[in-house]
């Protein structure tokens, strides 16, 4: 049912674990917009009908002495206040708190770096252990500015423009940026967060149906914004290991 109402009224379908939380805010605030456009749009036809030429023929100046409209707005008030500081608070505090962040064996680490006009995503290995990287060690053969030195980044590997990810699994995303600022939009994940240059900031979820879907950077980057497509592929959790297994790093051995 739920699917089917998404697909009527135009809203994505739901692919990760909080995506029902944060979809019933979403339908929320529509219903509630709905109410208040079906509200005012009949207040304005009363108005328009009730204060028609024909019936008032002499201009009044004094206008409505009722608090009625006053009152309605008070209470529209009220519920945005109840929807912002009752629903979409504790929801991002909650997202956006360092101790729900998951940790763990099963936990996908990697980072999506932005740039003009493309997503690098860094992944691991399998060590799961994401290594160090330095902006000075940014160059066509190292894109992410891998430090060959640390241990850790030995077996990472990157992918361009394609998000590979296990159904099942906690994935955590550190998003940055080479360049301007960036936002990766997952929206079947209902996962969103900007990329800035020098920063590095935690997006985390945990997928829950496999397919595909477009990756969209949610900021105005530049004249090639509108041709910044990434994919994200959920797939089994199997299927993720293989693939994984399957990379080769980044750096070469010798290095």
């Amino acid at each position: 049912m739920i699917e089917w109402i998404n697909e009527v009224t135009g809203m994505h379908e739901i692919a990760s674990r909080h995506g029902h939380v944060g979809n019933h805010m979403l339908a929320l605030i529509h219903w509630f917009m709905a109410i208040l456009f079906v509200g005012w749009t009949a207040f304005l036809i009363v108005i328009l009908f009730k204060f028609r030429e024909k019936n008032n023929p002499k201009a009044s100046y004094s206008g409505i002495t009722s608090h009625f409209s006053t009152h309605i707005e008070v209470g529209v008030v009220i519920v945005e206040v109840v929807l912002l500081l009752g629903f979409a608070f504790p929801l991002w505090a909650k997202r956006s708190d360092k101790n729900e962040r998951p940790t763990g064996e099963e936990v996908v680490n990697l980072r999506a770096v932005g740039e003009q006009y493309r997503w690098t995503f860094h992944y691991a290995g399998k060590d799961n252990m994401v290594g160090m990287t330095s902006h000075e060690r940014i160059s066509g053969a190292n894109p992410v500015g891998l430090v060959k030195e640390d241990p850790n980044s030995i077996d990472d590997f990157i992918s361009t423009n394609e998000l590979v990810i296990p159904v099942g699994r906690p994935v955590v995303i550190q998003v940055t940026s080479k360049d301007v600022i960036h936002g990766l939009a997952i929206v079947p994940m209902f996962s969103q967060q900007d990329a800035i240059p020098g920063s590095e900031i935690p997006l985390w979820f945990v997928p829950e149906k496999e397919g595909e879907w477009n990756i969209v950077c949610a900021q105005l980057c530049g004249a090639g914004h509108a041709q910044m497509v990434a994919y994200v592929n959920a797939v089994s959790s199997e299927e993720f290991d293989e693939w994984n297994a399957s990379q080769n790093p980044l750096l070469p051995k010798e290095q």
